[in-house]
């Protein structure tokens, strides 16, 4: 049996697309008022890699010449202030935790998102204490795709490789996986279910509910 599931979160455990589109075209809008507002499906195309990627993607489409740090500043005071504001676990994800955690298996969380952000939003939601570890950025010294903090993850839970599961919406989170030497098992409901499906996971899951099958796999 699958002992360890590692869950990504945008896109796969909460739905924050609306969330950072709307925190993005605020920031725009902060620092250059006239910039026209980018759409949702754009934003949500430049999401994956963490927030500086994000923000200079979403200046380079705005075409704001404007210092990225300074940007993702601006940012991240906008995103705080809607963290919880339409962000929603996707449906089915609840009762897959409650029945996983029921039998037994150790849950966390690995993230790109900056780790206070995603504790205070699993928190919100009421999930929080399913996972014994959420890293995101700030908590490891290296974003995924590289494996750092899938590898902290493995030896601070005390499970071996081949007793994992990583679980994400990406291509970057099969990138991850692979190079931990992990197994790593799609969400078809995310935000990036056509890159996902290029990047070949060792399983796609249609539906949270499916996220069972990983612990008896």
């Amino acid at each position: 049996m699958a002992r360890l599931l590692v869950l990504d979160l945008d896109g796969t455990l909460v739905d924050s697309s609306r969330d950072i589109a709307d925190s993005v075209n605020a920031a725009l809008r902060r620092l250059a008022p006239s910039a026209a507002e980018i759409p949702l499906d754009r934003i949500l195309g430049f999401v994956g890699e963490g927030a500086r990627l994000l923000v200079e993607r979403s200046l380079d489409e705005a075409r704001i010449a404007l210092d990225a740090d300074l940007a993702l500043a601006t940012y991240l005071d906008c995103y705080r202030e809607r963290l919880l504001a339409t962000t929603r676990l996707y449906p089915g994800v609840s009762e897959a935790l409650a029945g996983l955690a029921a039998a037994g298996t150790t849950l966390a969380v690995l993230t790109n998102k900056p780790g206070d952000m995603s504790r205070t939003i699993l928190e919100g939601l009421g999930v929080a204490s399913r996972f014994a570890r959420v890293l995101g950025a700030g908590d490891v010294p290296a974003r995924k795709p590289d494996p750092k903090g899938l590898l902290e993850l493995l030896h601070e839970l005390a499970v071996p490789a081949e007793a994992a599961w990583l679980v994400g919406d990406s291509a970057t989170d099969v990138l991850t996986a692979r190079a931990a030497s992990v197994r790593v098992a799609g969400a078809a409901w995310g935000f990036h279910p056509a890159g996902l499906r290029a990047a070949g996971p060792d399983r796609m899951l249609a539906h949270p509910a499916e996220l069972s099958q990983l612990a008896a796999a």
